[in-house]
């Protein structure tokens, strides 16, 4: 029943465009489907950019504090609506080479400083320093040990392959000419292993990374007697020789106040951390994730300051534009006062239909003024060849040169009457007719 009526509707809510703009029925139409595709653009955009609510981070390994700070951002995130998947790794080495490898499903991992020597990077981008990350040396012995060097001919635990841990030692032993092959015997054993290796007598150094290493082992291990913590004498030519390397101090007493542990200021070396992200990370993700490690590397600490960390500290690997942007003005305004999924909404709307909006109110105004003006010229011309007869009449005339005359304005009568135009230029067009039949009366006197 109401099927018929639908072309009518359709026909009268389109007449009641072109005439609220006075525009012809194609020029409408071309409008409107302009305006259409635009709208449905901006949806299909709007919703396709909205950021994921998945994340995967390679960790570390079991125990280690890679894998604790990445419970906490876990947990963190869930509070946004966002579930981090945890993805445990033999330690940053096999982070890096994961997040370099696109066929492994991972967004972020924790990263040490040096690891990217013969890595492309290029894909990938940083968001800042977490934390300065220790290197300890664990030895027995009743003798102290000053420099590295005197470890030549020991067994040695380097770390397993594929953590940093190994591939800082390595570059530090080679320092002090020490390499594989050569008289030290280097154990790849991860800190635990090592830890039980050293207290069993089966080896006499064991290099581990304090991320690696549980605060179980390292308190067993500071607390055996004949077991030292090897401080590094030449802390500073290490640094300065290494760009990513920094200097750290473990403090007197700070492991335990009443047994005196450490007994004398430790200097220590090691990189820092950085939360490193494949360069396609959405920009919401990226604050919330900045947002996370300031509320959990923020605070004091053994090896920091309050406030110190995350820092926007990148060595071979840049610094992402929005990792950039927070630092320097923190959240975008939606998402201080809005939940996240509200704010991400409010956010993306903002960024897509206010640049539409600006491009095509005036793209449309202008349109409109260009059809108006087009229009306006084609009644213009009429008006010109009504002139020139008008002229003609008044210098006077043969009838042959009437008769001429008139024919032409029957010709101009003809195209103006078939001449379509919009309802806001009615006025126009029946002046135009009026002047017309004006100009015949001057003939026919």
């Amino acid at each position: 029943m109401n099927t018929p009526h639908n072309p009518i509707v359709a026909a009268k809510s389109q007449t009641t465009f072109m005439e609220a703009f006075g525009m012809s029925r194609p020029f409408a139409l071309t409008i409107v489907l302009l305006c259409s595709a635009a709208i449905i653009f901006a949806l299909f955009y709007c919703f396709h950019s909205a950021p994921p609510k998945t994340l995967t981070i390679t960790s570390g390994p079991a125990g280690s504090i890679f894998e604790t700070n990445a419970e906490k951002y876990q947990t963190i995130l869930k509070r946004s609506g966002i579930t981090l998947h945890i993805l445990p790794s033999e330690g940053s080495l096999e982070n890096l080479k994961r997040l370099t490898d696109p066929t492994v499903h991972v967004d972020i991992g924790f990263v040490q400083g040096g690891e990217t020597t013969g890595v492309n990077v290029d894909k990938l981008v940083s968001l800042g320093s977490l934390y300065n990350e220790p290197l300890l040396v664990f030895y027995r012995g009743a003798k102290s040990v000053d420099i590295l060097s005197q470890f030549e001919g020991q067994r040695i635990a380097i770390g397993p392959t594929g953590s940093g841990t190994q591939s800082l030692v390595l570059a530090l032993l080679a320092d002090n000419g020490i390499k594989p092959g050569g008289a030290t015997t280097l154990l790849e054993l991860d800190a635990e292993d090592a830890a039980k290796a050293l207290l069993d007598g089966k080896i006499e150094a064991a290099f581990m990374m304090g991320d690696s290493a549980s605060s179980k082992v390292l308190r067993e291990l500071l607390h055996m007697p004949h077991i030292r913590l090897f401080s590094f004498s030449q802390a500073d030519a290490y640094t300065r020789h290494i760009s990513y390397l920094s200097e750290l101090e473990l403090p007197r007493g700070s492991i335990d106040f009443g047994k005196d542990l450490p007994p004398q200021e430790v200097n220590l070396i090691g990189p820092t951390v950085e939360l490193i992200a494949r360069v396609h990370l959405h920009p919401a993700l990226s604050d919330v994730l900045l947002e996370a490690a300031h509320e959990v590397h923020s605070g004091a600490g053994t090896f920091r300051r309050q406030g110190e960390f995350p820092s926007p500290q990148a060595h071979d690997i840049s610094l992402s534009i929005d990792a950039i942007r927070f630092y320097k003005s923190g959240k975008s305004f939606f998402y201080r006062y809005l939940p996240f999924s509200l704010a991400s909404l409010v956010d993306r709307i903002v960024v897509v239909f206010v640049p539409m909006l600006v491009v095509l109110i005036p793209s449309i105004k202008f349109a409109i003024s260009a059809f108006r003006w087009r229009m306006n010229m084609v009644i213009y011309r009429w008006y010109r060849a009504l002139l020139i007869i008008e002229q003609d009449v008044v210098a006077g005339l043969t009838p042959d040169h009437r008769q001429q005359l008139l024919n032409r304005l029957e010709h101009i009568e003809s195209r103006v009457n078939k001449t379509k135009v919009p309802a806001s230029f009615a006025g126009q067009f029946y002046e135009l007719r009026g002047h017309i039949g004006f100009v015949r009366s001057q003939l026919m006197k």
